[in-house]
């Protein structure tokens, strides 16, 4: 089935009791039960419920997975995943990587005796180097936030599957419609289904899906036990989101494409992060396991000061000052201040992640307009 089919019919059945052809909005907490034990297949909303089922549904089938599991956030998924370990552990995780992921893993995990090691996963003589006996998960981004570095999933999961390790790729920033870590060998893929999945800024939620049946139980008990679970309005939030993100998606290339060009040309900046351009450190890479390259970059500027990216961060009408990415509308990020900021600043620094860098998450608006809201922006 091709991609555009695939996403609009994802998960969708007509509702059995009225012929609905959209997935109804449960609003229950609980189901009544024929006797103690028989049920039709739901007992209480927090283990189960019908519009999660089929988002969950949804999830697998366009990541080409067998189970999809839904979260009240990305977070909540992540710190799932993450309770599949035990002390004593260790995880290898990217340098680069989303600053609540960070957050998470040093402030929470750590003092439950988890230890995390940061590396630069692109250098996979690296990721070599770092297993040990102890090494149970290998944590990467690809694409990176923010500095959209690319690692070689496929290269990384055979590392993971030699040491007996779990390899889970954020595959936030790519989307299911530009990347597939489970085809090339990754354990577990984890959104931020808030961004490109959800689509339209409107809704929290995070996902996991897997191939393997008995690590599906293992997160399924504690999504159960832990409870952070999505509620069945953004379920069906994102639902509908889904059936659009191939639509949505090219446009972001497209858009993110003239802008990244345009930026590299534009004499204020200095330097433009962006995976498609071909002199990249990892363009090989990326194009060898991406569709395409995405509407997420991040560019400094020559007058590298915090003040004038100060400016250019508040002199933009078009493109919103606010953190997330993923929706139709163009957001402005400063990262060092903003997504990033719980990381302390010398790691930042020393992963490249300077005080001046700005993202840009490049909506489905026309390029031309946006392009004239970042050049009034940087004059």
């Amino acid at each position: 089935m091709k991609i555009a089919t695939k996403y609009i019919h994802a998960g969708m059945e007509p509702d059995p009791s009225t012929g609905a052809i959209m997935t109804p909005i449960y609003q229950t907490s609980t189901y009544v039960q024929e006797a103690p034990g028989v049920n039709k297949g739901f007992e209480y909303a927090r283990s189960q419920n019908p519009t999660r089922k089929a988002l969950e549904e949804a999830y697998a089938q366009i990541e080409n997975g067998k189970h999809g599991l839904a979260f009240s956030s990305g977070v909540a998924a992540t710190d799932a995943v993450i309770k599949l370990l035990s002390p004593g552990d260790e995880v290898i995780a990217a340098n680069d990587m989303y600053g609540g992921t960070y957050r998470l893993f040093s402030k929470v995990f750590e003092k439950f005796g988890i230890t995390f090691t940061y590396i630069d996963t692109t250098d996979i003589q690296a990721v070599q180097a770092a297993v040990s006996s102890k090494t149970k998960l290998i944590w990467i981004e690809t694409p990176t936030n923010p500095l959209m570095n690319i690692t070689d999933i496929e290269s990384v999961a055979k590392i993971a599957k030699a040491n007996n390790a779990l390899l889970c790729v954020d595959n936030t920033f790519a989307s299911p419609y530009l990347q597939n870590p489970l085809d090339l060998g990754a354990d577990i893929v984890m959104h931020s289904a808030t961004k490109y999945l959800g689509g339209h800024s409107d809704v929290i939620q995070g996902c996991l899906i897997v191939n393997d049946d008995s690590l599906r139980e293992q997160l399924y008990f504690i999504q159960k036990s832990s409870g952070a679970v999505p509620g069945p309005m953004d379920c069906f939030l994102v639902l509908r989101g889904i059936k659009t993100l191939h639509l949505r998606m090219q446009r972001h290339c497209e858009n993110g494409q003239k802008i990244a060009h345009w930026l590299r040309n534009h004499p204020a900046v200095a330097k433009v992060y962006w995976c498609g351009f071909e002199d990249h450190p990892n363009y090989a890479i990326a194009k060898k396991q991406m569709r395409d390259f995405g509407g997420m970059l991040s560019f400094e500027l020559k007058n590298d000061t915090l003040e004038a990216a100060k400016k250019v961060l508040s002199a933009t009408h078009l493109f919103s000052l606010a953190e997330s990415l993923g929706g139709v509308e163009s957001l402005i990020n400063h990262p060092a201040s903003m997504t990033h900021a719980s990381i302390p600043r010398e790691k930042r620094i020393a992963n490249g992640l300077t005080d001046t860098l700005i993202r840009l998450s490049v909506g489905i608006e026309d390029a031309d307009d946006l392009i004239a809201d970042l050049e009034q922006a940087l004059a």
